[in-house]
């Protein structure tokens, strides 16, 4: 295992069908939301589609896709190269280099590797914050990942409009301040919201994540599902996370 991994480097075990991922705390490594993002992605699929996952980092919502569904393909688009080189040897740790591809690139100008109507998933856990909002980490990598520096919604919208196949989906996870702007970009580029899920910190919380579901050229229709709630009042996990983790509740 130490071939994969260089200085500051660990291997984390995702608990699904062996999988692993190389991560350094020195960059952004992935977190819930992420891990929801997947769930939330895997529960509503069918078939065997080909996905494309937008600035994927280290490559976990593509390992996870992989270990929750049959998809044909999965790619994982991301334009920093530290973190490409280290998302394709997780994939080599895992023997999934055939399986998962990990395109340097970005999505502005996505190269020939990523071809219009080719897609029938687009997935993303863009940054939440505007270029201009909060505070800036010191660590490049992680500012690029938390603030649309390099990577906007309505970038994102841009290249779904144009990738996905007609009727394809567009799955995000973001704040839900940030909820207004983006039902009115995805229905300015033809993405109709089909789906809503609000996640809460605790039953007394105002929600901090909202899962999203779109359709390219969809007609107008939205659920929202039941909220999902992450922590109990004595700040353990719900039985929900328990099993979106696949982890066994403590006794």
């Amino acid at each position: 295992m130490d071939n994969f991994l260089k200085n500051g480097e660990r291997i984390e075990d995702l608990g699904l069908n062996n999988l692993r991922i190389i991560q350094n705390p020195d960059y952004f490594c992935f977190g819930m939301d992420a891990v929801l993002l997947s769930w939330f992605v895997s529960r509503r699929l069918k078939g065997s589609p080909h996905i494309i996952d937008l600035g994927t980092g280290t490559g976990i919502i593509p390992l996870l896709l992989y270990g929750k569904t049959k998809a044909a393909s999965i790619t994982g688009l991301e334009i920093q190269e530290p973190l490409v080189e280290m998302a394709r040897r997780s994939m080599a740790l895992n023997g999934l280099s055939a399986q998962i591809r990990i395109i340097a690139g970005d999505i502005k100008e996505p190269g020939n590797e990523i071809l219009p109507n080719t897609y029938d998933v687009v997935v993303s856990n863009p940054p939440y914050m505007r270029a201009q909002a909060g505070l800036k980490n010191n660590c490049e990598t992680k500012t690029i990942s938390r603030h649309e520096i390099l990577c906007s919604i309505e970038d994102i919208l841009i290249f779904s409009k144009r990738m996905l196949k007609d009727r394809g989906r567009l799955f995000l996870v973001h704040r839900p301040e940030r909820l207004g702007d983006i039902i009115s970009l995805m229905r300015l580029y033809k993405i109709e919201v089909k789906h809503l899920q609000f996640v809460y910190p605790s039953i007394k919380k105002e929600a901090n994540l909202v899962l999203i579901e779109g359709r390219k050229s969809g007609k107008p229709g939205l659920k929202t599902d039941a909220p999902l709630i992450v922590y109990q009042e004595k700040g353990e996990y719900t039985q929900e996370i328990y099993d979106i983790y696949g982890m066994t509740k403590p006794k």
